[in-house]
């Protein structure tokens, strides 16, 4: 079936061109990840999409509209912000344990079925929900590399037709250790061990940061095609910052969101200690009591 474009859906339009290159020249390389099972290409999901028995749970995590106009057949739908506090002093702030638990039951995610997750912004909106089902326990989800781009120029076809649910039971077993907070960093600010990474871009960065936060942009983790870099590449893009796969590594932004995306980037490396602190720059550079550089 041929995909059917929208205004909305290629709302991001400079990535879905630069996605060309990459598709013209047949399937994803080998990437050498370390865990090359927390992605699949839109290929390798066309395959399951058609399979009778080997359908993962996919999971749309883009506005409701842009759902509405088009979706990659059997989506169900996630608003990016469905896991956040409505009213909250610190922006992008997670709702309670037990409403997201309720929230995941909804769309079907259990404890045994594979969860891909996409969205069309390189994954910035998808990756915070990998970041959040790993931390409460779920042992199967991928993100879909490329998002709907790449879908859509593999000629996938999208779907209007009305989300289908199947409520499931989710059980959440949060792990700490994937998870950081501003207690955490400051307990840890004199350990070699340790080190923080602040992924926003860096005219952010320059107006304040944590004192010891090294600034690694979460773009840098996708290549000009909008996929994310090959291993060398992307692992030369964390150790250039002395980030190695030796050290404790805690990653924040503004909310959330991106240091998700480079939590995804360093799980497919195989990074074994990885955090996101998801208050972020939100709750650290509107508490006083916390040190700050950066600014006028």
């Amino acid at each position: 079936m041929q995909p059917k474009l929208t205004r909305r859906t290629f709302g991001g339009l400079a990535l879905t061109t630069l996605v060309l290159p990459y598709l013209a020249s047949g399937a994803m390389a080998s990437t050498g990840y370390a865990m090359p099972d927390l992605l699949i290409s839109a290929r390798d999901l066309m395959a399951k999409v058609e399979s009778a028995t080997d359908r993962p749970l996919i999971v749309d995590v883009r506005a409701w509209d842009a759902f509405r106009e088009g979706h990659i057949p059997g989506a169900v739908h996630l608003d990016p912000n469905a896991v956040v506090a409505a009213q909250s002093p610190i922006d992008g702030a997670l709702r309670p344990l037990g409403e997201i638990a309720t929230v995941l039951g909804n769309i079907g995610v259990s404890a045994d079925r594979k969860v891909v997750l996409y969205d069309d912004r390189g994954g910035f909106h998808a990756a915070r929900m990998f970041w959040l089902l790993e931390h409460y326990g779920h042992q199967s989800v991928a993100l879909l590399n490329g998002g709907l781009q790449a879908w859509m120029h593999e000629n996938g076809g999208l779907s209007t037709d009305a989300e289908v649910m199947q409520p499931a039971t989710f059980v959440p077993t949060p792990a700490p250790r994937r998870l950081a907070s501003a207690d955490y960093i400051m307990s840890h600010r004199d350990d070699a061990d340790t080190v923080v990474i602040d992924v926003r871009p860096a005219t952010a960065y320059a107006d304040g940061h944590i004192p010891w936060a090294i600034n690694v942009p979460w773009t840098g983790n996708l290549g000009s095609d909008g996929l994310f870099l090959p291993a060398d590449d992307l692992q030369a893009h964390f150790t250039g910052h002395g980030v190695g796969p030796d050290r404790n590594v805690v990653i924040h932004c503004q909310v959330g969101l991106a240091s998700s995306h480079s939590y995804v980037a360093l799980r497919l490396l195989g990074y074994a200690r990885v955090r996101v602190y998801h208050r972020s720059w939100a709750e650290w550079g509107a508490d006083p009591t916390l040190p700050s550089v950066g600014g006028a």
